[in-house]
């Protein structure tokens, strides 16, 4: 349920922010003020949201979700913003990363040079997002040109591809071939990946699971245990737990699982979580606690999870 904007007021913004800036809170309050933030929009959130990657107290699962919001508003004003944050190689790498997939969320032509300019970052997993943010507003160009028929996506999200084309007339089995084929560009895997989420069954669930065992790319492993959250399937989480549990696997990949599992929000899920709550990464630990608090709304029968507007109001 979207909150109601019609009556909010620069105070409510200013005190959003105030909750989503703190330090001293739990890491979860401020996530759903961040989400809150996201819903209402426009100008001031996207202040309020950017002051966050100028803080040297917050982490990098903070910074990556304050990013991650800057692409799914859509608001061509944080372009600026996401692009300092792409070339700025101080920032951890998830951050990066998400910055240039906000990029291209967005869906704007002028974020075309500042992505080109980082096709050949040293960072592989930045330069892998640019490639496929690039792809996607090449994409989207296109599309003025030739209109292509595409699956719904049920889950209201940016994604950084489009659904598989034709989708219609691939089978699972095919789709997860394109899945799981290394040698194809990432921008067609990922198109597959979509379809395949957007499916939802359980055999395409155990499709995307075999995406985990993909040893080439971290981000694309990253992107799977992503759409897996989206799913919510509880056949999910024995993939989602192997790769969490790998300590060699990739941080941006053990993180994006947490959540994931915190989504799938199961009694194992929760047990899974509280497990790993002190892991030694800092990102995995704050993952755990965030994901600890999504699964708890699951669960909850709460009506949004993004509240803090209504706290906010209650309180006055």
């Amino acid at each position: 349920m979207a909150p109601d904007i019609t009556d909010t007021t620069s105070n409510n913004f200013t005190e959003i922010g105030n909750i989503l800036n703190n330090t001293t809170l739990p890491l979860a309050e401020r996530f759903r003020a961040l989400f809150t933030l996201k819903n209402l929009g426009g100008s001031e959130a996207i202040d309020l949201i950017s002051k966050g990657f100028h803080n040297p107290a917050n982490g990098a699962l903070l910074k990556h979700e304050l990013a991650y919001c800057l692409g799914q508003m859509q608001d061509q004003l944080a372009i600026p913003i996401l692009s300092e944050v792409l070339k700025d190689l101080n920032q951890e790498v998830m951050v990066r990363h998400e910055a240039g997939e906000a990029l291209g969320a967005i869906g704007d032509q002028s974020a075309l040079q500042i992505l080109k300019e980082h096709l050949e970052d040293p960072v592989v997993e930045v330069a892998e997002t640019c490639e496929l943010a690039l792809e996607r507003l090449l994409w989207l160009e296109s599309q003025k040109r030739c209109s292509e028929t595409l699956s719904s996506n049920p889950f209201n999200s940016v994604d950084p591809a489009p659904p598989e084309p034709e989708a219609s007339s691939k089978t699972t089995s095919e789709l997860k071939s394109i899945l799981v084929n290394e040698s194809l560009p990432l921008f067609r895997r990922y198109r597959a990946m979509f379809e395949l989420r957007n499916r939802g069954d359980a055999d395409s669930v155990l499709a995307l699971c075999d995406g985990l065992k993909c040893p080439k790319s971290a981000l694309f492993r990253h992107e799977i245990a992503y759409v897996l959250g989206q799913m919510q399937h509880p056949d999910a989480l024995p993939a989602l737990t192997e790769s969490l549990l790998k300590s060699s696997e990739n941080d941006m990949v053990r993180h994006e699982c947490a959540e994931a599992i915190g989504s799938v929000a199961t009694p194992s899920a929760v047990d899974i979580l509280k497990t790993h709550s002190e892991d030694e990464v800092e990102v995995v630990r704050e993952s755990c606690a965030v994901a600890l608090d999504m699964a708890e709304y699951e669960v909850s029968g709460e009506l949004q999870y993004a509240d803090t507007l209504a706290k906010v109001k209650a309180a006055c």
